[in-house]
């Protein structure tokens, strides 16, 4: 038989769960055509795999790759780490169904993790027409999830009340068009806004469109850590009163806790899965952790003109700098900001900055956002959220999947976007043995191909997509730090997608052969 391409001599860890075992991979096209001992086999390319892990390429469970991957298609990052697909549209707040209000609100109050590219076309309104954007475009896969705060914002605007019967309806409508353009699910991100107004009979609502298609709700919940009690039950009810499956967003926090809450909400019959990051600190938006809801109400321009007003930050000193925010200012560290005259703020301790620029803390947070429109990114951290060990053995359970949550915006960028897919194997796998190699291709690739119902990706078997990463088990290993957070990953020598090769001897081709993904194909 001969193949476009031949992977020869390589250890197969297919994704099952299963060791790894020696075989060739051939490849026709788009696909895997034969997994076995293919010796005698003609090929058009021949890899040579020896000393090498041939394995499904990863799936990136939550990430904030929507635009930035648009932006930079060929997106280094990731192909660095084996990664071939990213399920975008994460926490209730991306890019469609989007009016231009909508869109425009969205890019500017999400620029601090998503990023704002100004040479991007922005000229799609709904769900299928933003998921042709990445058809052959980018150099990796998407998958996309419909954001809960796009459908309440194009339904009823920024308004902190609950949906009316009518407003529910036209909401499931925009689900419903979503998931037929081949949407995997819905998120929500119940911290930022608007997503943060949705109640549990509004997101059920929307669930109860996505179940019977087999979608998915995936949630950054209420409450992490100490509160997740309180956000756990919350998307186990929308499971139960909806039917659909759930998944938790960047599930961080006390082990014992954490787990706890998955094994009895699972116990019930919910089907409740979780991604997490191997890293202790968190990265997201300054606005979200340092600024109370009701100083954000009404959007961008009222909130930038509350920070202005004296008596209002005089209240936020008094009733909140002082002591209610869920990160300390002094764990806080400035990763972007749109403003370019207080980009020398990037990379410093925020307590720091306030110092040099010879204003408070609280006075620096407000200054910033004012200037920035809002568009400053942080990484910070919640005193005793968690450990090491606390993360090493939430990765472990049966419920996880990998995801990085990785921001690729501002010259300090938390460093999981450049190193969580490479750590999870060279840290915890090789160096600290949580898992077994067969054991990480799992949460690494099929596990998330089998939660979004990519049902010809995640394994190494015939007849599926050929999206495939070839690897060293000796050197694989992540660079990046809080200090260089864009340093890439090593050991990654090739990276297949779609058939065609995205990474060739640990560099990129350029060639762009990603798509949008449909559930169930």
């Amino acid at each position: 038989m001969r193949f476009d391409l031949v992977i020869r001599g390589g250890m197969v860890v297919d994704g099952t769960g299963a060791p790894p075992f020696r075989a060739d991979v051939g490849l026709l096209d788009t696909s895997i055509a034969e997994v076995g001992r293919l010796d005698q086999a003609e090929a058009g390319q021949v890899i040579d795999a020896t000393g090498l892990y041939v394995v499904p390429g990863f799936i990136d469970a939550h990430v904030h790759g929507d635009l930035m991957l648009l932006a930079d298609p060929v997106h280094r990052a990731a192909l660095k780490q084996g990664v071939t697909t990213y399920i975008i549209g994460q926490d209730g707040s991306a890019f469609a169904p989007a009016s231009p209000k909508t869109l425009d609100y969205m890019r500017r109050y999400t620029a601090g993790f998503n990023g704002n590219p100004d040479w991007i076309t922005y000229d799609w309104n709904t769900v299928a027409e933003y998921l042709a954007r990445f058809n052959q475009t980018t150099a990796l896969n998407v998958a996309y999830l419909i954001p809960n705060g796009n459908v309440r914002m194009e339904v009823m605007g920024l308004d902190t009340r609950a949906a009316t019967d009518d407003e529910l309806k036209a909401m499931r409508q925009l689900v419903r068009e979503g998931m037929e353009a081949g949407a995997v699910g819905v998120s929500s991100g119940l911290d930022y806004i608007p997503s943060r107004y949705a109640d549990v009979r509004e997101i059920v609502a929307l669930c109860e469109e996505i179940a019977p298609l087999d979608g998915v709700y995936v949630s950054h919940i209420r409450g992490y850590g100490p509160r997740a009690p309180e956000g756990v039950a919350e998307i186990a009810e929308v499971g139960r009163q909806s039917g659909a499956a759930v998944h938790i967003s960047h599930y961080n926090g006390p082990a014992e806790l954490l787990l706890g809450l998955v094994d009895q909400t699972r116990a019930e019959g919910i089907d409740l899965t979780f991604d997490s990051y191997p890293y202790l600190v968190g990265s997201t938006i300054l606005g979200m952790i340092a600024l109370p809801p009701w100083v954000q109400e009404g959007g961008i321009e009222a909130t930038v003109e509350r920070l202005a007003d004296p008596k209002i930050r005089a209240r936020l000193h008094s009733e909140w700098f002082s002591g209610g925010l869920t990160y300390g200012l002094d764990t806080i560290t400035i990763t972007m900001t749109a403003n370019p005259d207080d980009q020398w703020t990037e990379g410093m301790n925020l307590v720091e900055a306030a110092r040099q620029a010879g204003v408070s803390p609280g006075d620096m947070v407000c200054d910033l956002l004012i200037r920035s429109g809002m568009a400053v990114g942080i990484f910070g951290a919640r005193a005793g959220d968690r450990t090491e060990e606390d993360i090493r053995t939430i990765l472990r359970h049966p419920a996880h999947m990998a995801g990085s949550d990785g921001i690729f915006r501002g010259s300090h960028p938390h460093p999981r976007g450049w190193g969580a897919f490479a750590r999870y194997l060279g840290y915890h796998t090789r160096e600290k043995k949580d898992y077994d190699w067969g054991t990480a291709i799992v949460h690494l690739a099929s596990h998330a191909a089998r939660r979004y119902r990519l049902t010809d990706r995640g394994l190494v078997r015939p007849g599926f997509a050929a999206d495939l990463a070839i690897f060293d088990p000796a050197t694989i290993c992540d660079h990046s730090t809080y200090e260089a957070g864009r340093t890439e990953a090593e050991g990654v020598r090739h990276v297949l997608v779609n058939g065609t090769l995205a990474l060739f001897d640990g560099e990129p081709t350029g060639a762009t052969p990603g798509r949008a993904l449909r559930r169930g194909r």
